[in-house]
């Protein structure tokens, strides 16, 4: 049980780091609502389960012993953010965030679940992670090592969906607040644009350790 609570507070604690999947939750927040913005999150849920996953089978170690993969990831996680960011620069201004709200339209869900998911899936970082954090609070002589993975993935998931869905909120607060100054709209859209863009850069020069 202690290693349980150990486990989640660092979660917590790179959880709190702001990264590439802060912003676009913040951001899709402020621009498109709520909704959207928990929509967001759920992808990025997905993404998490999907990387709890691929470490569980042990596929992160073909980024060792096939370096191109990790580099293909990188290159296609870092023009996917430089996509978005570009995208932020873009996007018209939001003169009533309530009213969109209170109507979303599903393919709007739609594109918000699969920004969240490509996001963190074509981050090769977050698979790495996994595959590093998780094995270190496998108990041994305990449950089966596949259901303490799982269970430590179902913890990371759903604590990850629990800070995003925080997150989320806060974008969407930060929205309504800013609906009515069109300066502050468009410096918000700016900063988050150039964050994004900024984590594109940065991921694409990562190397593996």
């Amino acid at each position: 049980m202690a290693s349980l609570w150990l486990f989640i507070l660092t979660l917590a604690v790179v959880l709190l780091l702001p990264g590439p999947d802060m912003i676009l939750l913040l951001q899709t927040g402020a621009r498109q609502g709520r909704a959207a913005a928990l929509a967001t999150a759920l992808g990025l849920a997905i993404a998490r389960a999907c990387h709890v996953a691929l470490a569980a089978l042990g596929l992160a170690a073909l980024f060792k012993t096939a370096p191109w993969t990790f580099d293909v990831v990188r290159i296609a996680g870092a023009a996917y953010l430089l996509w978005i960011g570009i995208q932020c620069f873009r996007s018209p201004l939001v003169p009533n965030l309530q009213a969109q709200e209170q109507a979303p339209a599903h393919d709007q869900w739609r594109g918000a679940i699969r920004r969240g998911l490509l996001t963190n899936l074509l981050n090769p970082k977050a698979l790495l992670f996994c595959s590093v954090l998780l094995p270190q609070f496998i108990v041994s002589g305990g449950a089966p090592v596949l259901t303490q993975f799982a269970v430590l993935g179902l913890v990371l998931v759903s604590v990850g969906l629990l800070f995003d869905s925080v997150v989320a909120m806060t974008g969407a607060a930060l929205g309504r607040w800013l609906q009515h100054s069109p300066t502050a709209q468009r410096a918000q859209q700016w900063l988050f644009g150039s964050l994004l863009i900024g984590f594109a850069v940065r991921l694409s020069f990562i190397q593996q350790a």
